[in-house]
């Protein structure tokens, strides 16, 4: 596992370095395509057939919240111009793509989004067990906080026991914010995204974040995993993982550089791992 995580860093890192760069380079024989529709962005990643990531683009937006699309024509025009770049770069077609949902939700939602782009989805995951998948985890559980919601998935004996969502994630410490500088909410976003450069940011974020450690512990009542695996970009919040230490003292809590890009990693990851087993 140890070898596997360093793996994925090193991946996440790579997207950090590539993404929304549209300088063009020769597609590699194989790719598989995933798209992330998040609460406070949308993500397309590609990788190629030994998992290694070749294209990324991200688009901050306000399209999705708690699993449902308040704005359907501005998701579907994000995802099909992030497919456009795709093209461009690659110099290819996409005809197919793999993408996820909160748990809970109705993946017909994304589905729909993403089809409207003109692509087929040729797989649908929810986004903790796409993370689950690519980890290869056994037993543990998996943590992903996005924009609007944390989800849990279990896992045990290397099968998904289940996959839980509550509707509270980094737009809930957004507004936390918001409302303790009495700044608009646009500005409220920047100060969370620096949350490591100003203590004060950190603390107003606690309650929320403890929050959201009380939802996970709901999660796992009746569950013992031996570790926790934290994805998403709401685990980038200064503290979180701290708290989350605090809150779970006999759980291994894992982290990740560059959490923001591991579920949209994982969707693309979870095509190459389907084509392995054909």
């Amino acid at each position: 596992m140890t070898n596997l995580r360093e793996r994925v860093n090193q991946h996440l890192m790579l997207i950090d370095e590539l993404v929304n760069d549209e300088s063009p380079i020769s597609a590699p024989q194989q790719w598989h395509v995933g798209i992330d529709l998040g609460t406070a962005d949308i993500q397309t990643v590609v990788v190629d057939g030994h998992g290694l990531p070749v294209a990324a683009f991200l688009d901050w937006a306000d399209v999705v919240r708690d699993g449902v699309v308040v704005d359907y024509v501005g998701a579907c025009r994000i995802v099909r111009e992030q497919l456009r770049k795709v093209e461009q770069k690659l110099g290819v077609n996409v005809e197919h793509a793999i993408t996820s949902y909160p748990p809970g939700t109705d993946p017909r939602i994304s589905i729909n989004v993403v089809e409207s782009a003109g692509v087929l989805v040729s797989h649908v995951i929810d986004e903790p067990s796409s993370v689950a998948e690519l980890l290869q985890i056994q037993d543990g559980a998996v943590i992903d906080v996005g924009g609007g919601t944390t989800g849990t998935a279990i896992i045990a004996n290397g099968e998904l026991v289940t996959s839980l969502d509550e509707p509270s994630g980094g737009r809930h410490v957004s507004l936390t914010i918001a409302g303790g500088l009495g700044v608009e909410m646009d500005e409220a976003e920047q100060h969370k995204r620096r949350s490591h450069e100003d203590p004060l940011i950190a603390t107003m974020a606690k309650p929320v974040i403890e929050k959201m450690a009380d939802i996970v512990s709901d999660h796992l009542v009746g569950h013992q995993p031996t570790a926790m695996y934290l994805t998403g970009g709401g685990t980038l919040i200064a503290g979180f993982s701290d708290i989350f230490r605090k809150a779970f003292p006999t759980i291994n809590v894992v982290e990740f550089s560059c959490a923001l890009y591991l579920t949209p990693l994982a969707i693309a990851s979870y095509g190459l791992m389907l084509e392995g087993k054909e």
